[in-house]
């Protein structure tokens, strides 16, 4: 690579990571770690590729990319972020970044990304007026890889032409996607249509939606609940929008492909809704969300005038270990009530216990009983994470990506049973104890010694 990198990160050890990363591969590297140094910077026409964080000391990374656009117009920024919601990808997108990427990245996916602006000459950003105000209490929040790939996905999508379909159960939030793709696309100015099935019981029905669509976006919710005439209807719509083509988006709960396989769904509807596939994951698909989640719902509850509230730890234990059929819908409405009724400040296992029995038991994950062998498990959340990108390779180094998702819970879950004791906890993983020492080092596993009553 042959360039100057601008780095603005807080942390030193990441601007150390950069500049040595991005100097070894031919680059010049000025790091900072105030945002007001990389604007002076920018001013005065150093760099070809600015790499900054969001959350400064002195200020917002992202508030500060159009003022980069407009001092230097066609300067590729990539913004990388801890702040790991779908509204950080939206907003970067919206702001016009090159790119995005959360926090922790994988630094040869970044350098790469890095060489690539390197090599372009980014087109003037045009002016976008008429911005959507959305509220940044979103549930759609999370930290998780599974979920940092829809972030990603939904910033790729959001301003071409491509139909989407939205897979995923019951409360998972797939309505509230295909909105936010809308108001943050360039269509935002337009209506944003609920197409129902009474929309399309007769022959005109397309007719009207299209009318008050008006060119903006179209969504079909549960399609697979359609029957065929009225799927037949939504073909023809697709084939002939008229003169205003409005954008198509769908959702299902099923697996639309396997619904079309049984002849549920239209062969030729099928494939003019999947330009582009969103699966949102469960809730049992991403139970190290499930902290952050109740953390935004108390601050919500407080915001509306509700008693502050906090979970002990037993009960944060069984919110984690309970299998939600509901998802994050049923989450949220089990933390309201808790908020309401809970007789203290720290709501209590018991009390948790008491909301959490009272609703449904969750069906085995896809259908599946607990003798699914590892392996098959693996292999079905591998095919989603590759469905996930569309046709979209995911980032490279896959390999040591999938072994530090198998290997950090193993660990950690082996620690745990042996009381922290690592010399037990080698012998049991079957590995060197100095093996065991340097993969909790460099995998960052906490380790707390204590007595194991068992």
């Amino acid at each position: 690579m042959d360039g100057t990198v601008l780095v603005a990160d807080d942390d030193r050890t990441i601007r150390t990571v950069l500049t040595q990363a991005l100097t070894r591969a031919g680059c010049k590297v000025h790091a900072t770690s105030s945002l007001t140094t990389l604007m002076r910077w920018v001013q005065e026409g150093k760099g070809d590729v600015v790499i900054t964080d969001v959350m400064m000391p002195d200020g917002n990374g992202l508030e500060m990319l159009p003022k980069i656009s407009e001092d230097r117009p066609g300067l590729p920024v990539i913004v990388i972020s801890a702040q790991n919601t779908i509204m950080t990808a939206i907003k970067a997108a919206e702001a016009e970044a090159y790119d995005y990427l959360p926090k922790p990245f994988d630094l040869p996916d970044l350098m790469k990304r890095t060489g690539k602006a390197l090599e372009i000459k980014r087109r003037s950003p045009s002016s976008q007026t008429g911005a959507i105000e959305r509220p940044d209490e979103l549930p759609l929040v999370g930290r998780t890889p599974v979920m940092q790939s829809v972030y990603r996905l939904v910033a790729r999508v959001m301003n071409t032409e491509l139909p989407v379909l939205i897979s995923g159960e019951s409360g998972t939030g797939k309505s509230l996607i295909s909105r936010e793709i809308h108001d943050f696309s360039d269509r935002r100015n337009l209506p944003f249509v609920v197409a129902t099935i009474s929309d399309l019981l007769d022959i005109e029905g397309p007719a009207r939606v299209l009318a008050k669509a008006k060119g903006g976006t179209i969504l079909f919710d549960e399609i697979s609940d359609l029957d065929d005439e009225a799927q037949a209807r939504i073909v023809r719509m697709i084939d002939n929008p008229g003169d205003h083509s409005p954008r198509f988006m769908a959702t299902s709960q099923g697996h639309l492909g396997k619904a079309m396989e049984k002849g549920e769904v239209r062969q030729d509807l099928y494939y003019r809704l999947t330009g582009a596939t969103i699966h949102v994951p469960s809730l049992r698909e991403r139970v190290d969300d499930i902290p952050l989640l109740i953390e935004h719902f108390l601050i919500r509850s407080e915001r509306d005038g509700a008693p502050m509230r906090r979970f002990s730890e037993a009960a944060m234990d069984l919110f984690r270990a309970y299998s939600w059929p509901g998802n994050v819908r049923q989450l949220e409405n089990a933390i309201k009530r808790l908020v309401l009724t809970a007789r203290t400040d720290e709501i209590t296992l018991p009390e948790t216990e008491a909301v959490l029995g009272a609703q449904p038991q969750a069906s085995p994950l896809l259908g599946e009983g607990d003798t699914e062998r590892l392996s098959a498990s693996v292999a079905r959340h591998l095919r989603r994470y590759f469905d996930l990108h569309g046709n979209i390779l995911p980032p490279v180094g896959l390999y040591q990506r999938i072994l530090r998702e198998i290997e950090v819970p193993m660990i950690e879950i082996a620690l745990d049973a042996t009381g922290g004791n690592q010399a037990k906890c080698a012998d049991l993983l079957g590995i060197n104890r100095n093996t065991l020492r340097k993969k909790i080092g460099d995998l960052d596993i906490h380790v707390t010694r204590r007595r194991k009553l068992m």
